[in-house]
């Protein structure tokens, strides 16, 4: 199905619908609810969300020249116009209203209609299936166009499924809590065009495994022989207590009894989840020599039932929450990227948390601030290298587990937490969830002590130890008391680090890591832990916090509490500085890693996908906070 052929808002005699839920389950309160969003305003909304974060794209990074026309709109805000050719070959326009705002110099549309105009001067109300055949098609032809169609199409049939189901007008206070707040959060990437696009989830799967539907999902638990699998674990742990600790007593002995009963031995095994839905797509079928010859044995499903994370791939235990979260292989691609498991990052997890922790312990401003990482304390991969070359790229990723600490285990009485990229949630109802927050504070001093404990723990890695952090708007957990800021906790390390060994405060300390295979550098050539360049590190650190996270929250707080773009990075920058004046042992560091250039490089995320990976795709983003520098010091 081409993205062509998706039905639009109160077209009910189109053909694919048929095809499309013969996979879905045989429910018809599953088939009627989507039915209706596709001829409800649930379909052109969500329809236009995608052309705006397509557009807005497409514009930043300059995949495509445009136009700009401020004569009929005033207030800083400017038609922005892209020429496309229809079927015929005849020119049409697309035309939308924003700004460029102070933030990176992003691009900023109105939540009005995208406007398409004809050869004719006729003037309807856009479709993305329109703007992808005469728009994106000038950029780019062939088998690329396509998959980059394919994963615009099913982020947008995915999040027509999930907002059919999010209709209450606001979140319950049980809602509010971390664990079930990752699920209730229904947005997806806020830049990012393909935000939902799970290619390989059929509408059946997105509804039964995806975070926003809720459902109990329990993992597949198999046994993985020792001689055919690598695992690392944390220091301050023993990996088969942490194991039995995780399962329990009573059904670490079923499974040793199922192993016993194949004639095999429970201490030759490691055992391990994975996610049901990569059991049965990919392991099965991918792995039944393996499963023939007992090198994996199925176990079957253990007690604990969990629920997916907005990482889709995360699961948190709801039986037991104080467990640590699983991550799993799963080999879908969700915003332009496939979630399989490395075997060298499931194997690196642990060493690196490992190293962080202990850098942090012995940290006094660490102590001071309250800040952690939730360690990666296991991670079992199955090894590639023993299978034969032409199946070892089939297989790649597929079967791999780390598991994290929960969050649960460091919250005090009365703190509980948010995803970082929950503060800019809006309810159904149109009120942010933060709402009650800043009320009670004020939008300014609320603010600006989200942007104390937020940015002092990232900048002080960056600074007083050299490693910069991908601390985008999920990996950010911002804990608080009642809706006011006390500390954050940050996560997912075992490709969510960058750092020069030569830069390290402490070099000697740094983990001998396992090397990522040629064959993933090719495929993704921005994945890499090391480099020799400080830039590196420091606009890793840009590229997720400061020009997604914190630009998200600067451009809401604009929209929704009016607090000018240039006073929250001006408040970012006295975080900053008061940071330097208190620590000058690091003023080396300061010119080393410059948080006041006047350019940093973004990574452009859509020119990457739209034109491939052979090369690497950056563009320098004007620096918010180079206004702010104090150019004295």
């Amino acid at each position: 199905m081409t993205i062509a052929n998706i039905p639009v808002t109160n077209n009910s005699d189109n053909m694919c619908i048929g095809k499309l839920f013969a996979t879905l389950p045989d429910t018809a309160s599953s088939t009627q609810r989507f039915i209706q969003a596709l001829r409800s305003d649930i379909f052109s909304q969500v329809e236009q969300r995608m052309l705006r974060q397509l557009i807005q794209a497409v514009l930043y990074e300059k995949i495509l020249p445009y136009d700009t026309n401020s004569d009929a709109v005033g207030d800083g805000r400017q038609h922005f116009i892209l020429d496309g050719k229809d079927a015929t070959g005849h020119p049409v326009q697309y035309r939308s209203v924003g700004k460029r705002m102070d933030s990176f110099g992003r691009i900023r549309l109105l939540r009005v209609p995208i406007i398409r105009v004809g050869t004719d001067g006729s003037k309807t109300t856009a479709t993305l299936a329109d703007f992808a055949n005469e728009v994106l098609s000038v950029a780019q032809q062939g088998e690329r166009l396509q998959r980059f169609i394919e994963e615009l199409e099913q982020t947008l049939l995915k999040d027509v499924q999930a907002q059919s189901y999010l209709t209450a007008p606001s979140l319950t206070e049980d809602q509010r809590r971390y664990d079930e707040l990752e699920g209730c959060l229904g947005d997806g990437h806020p830049y990012h065009p393909c935000y939902k696009s799970r290619i390989g989830f059929t509408l059946a799967d997105n509804e039964r495994y995806g975070p926003e539907f809720q459902q109990p999902i329990r993992p597949v638990w198999l046994a993985i022989a020792k001689s055919h699998s690598r695992a690392g674990h944390s220091q301050a742990m023993d990996a088969e207590t942490f194991i039995r600790q995780e399962l329990g007593e009573s059904e670490m002995a079923r499974f040793h009894a199922l192993l016993d009963s194949c004639g095999q031995q429970p201490e030759a095994y490691r055992l391990m989840p994975v996610h049901p839905w990569q059991w049965q797509q990919v392991i099965l079928p991918r792995f039944h020599q393996e499963l023939a010859d007992q090198q994996i044995i199925w176990l079957g499903e253990a007690n604990d039932v969990y629920q997916a994370q907005q990482s889709i791939r995360t699961l948190s235990n709801r039986t037991a929450p104080e467990r640590a979260y699983v991550k799993l292989s799963l080999s879908i691609t969700n915003t332009s990227t496939s979630r399989i498991m490395a075997g060298h990052t499931v194997l690196n997890g642990a060493l690196i948390t490992d190293w962080l922790h202990g850098l942090l312990e012995h940290d006094e401003y660490a102590a001071q601030q309250g800040f952690f990482v939730l360690r990666e304390v296991l991670g079992i991969t199955y090894d590639y290298e023993q299978l034969p070359e032409y199946r070892q790229a089939k297989t790649y990723g597929s079967l791999g587990t780390v598991w994290r600490e929960s969050i649960h285990g460091y919250l005090q009485p009365g703190e509980d937490a948010i995803p970082f990229n929950g503060l800019c949630y809006v309810q159904k109802n149109g009120v942010p969830l933060i709402d009650p927050w800043v009320q009670q504070s004020g939008v300014e001093e609320w603010t600006r002590r989200v942007l104390e404990v937020t940015i002092s723990p990232i900048i002080h890695m960056l600074y007083a130890h050299g490693i910069g952090m991908e601390s985008h708007g999920q990996n950010v957990i911002l804990i608080h008391r009642n809706g006011q800021p006390t500390r954050v906790a940050l996560k997912d390390f075992h490709d969510g680090v960058r750092f020069s060994v030569n830069h390290l405060a402490e070099p000697d300390q740094c983990p001998n890591l396992h090397p990522e295979p040629a064959s993933h550098a090719r495929i993704n050539r921005n994945s890499f832990i090391q480099t020799n360049h400080p830039d590196d590190v420091r606009d890793f650190t840009y590229d997720a916090f400061f020009f997604i996270a914190a630009a998200e929250l600067a451009m809401f707080l604009a929209e929704h509490y009016q607090l000018a773009e240039q006073r929250f990075w001006e408040m970012s920058a006295q975080v900053i500085h008061a940071y330097q004046r208190q620590h000058p042992q690091h003023e080396e560091r300061f010119r080393l890693f410059d948080l006041f250039a006047p350019t940093v490089q973004i990574e452009e995320l859509t020119k990457r996908r739209l034109l491939g990976d052979e090369d690497l795709h950056f563009k320098p983003g004007m620096n918010p906070l180079y206004a702010h520098r104090e150019s004295a010091c």
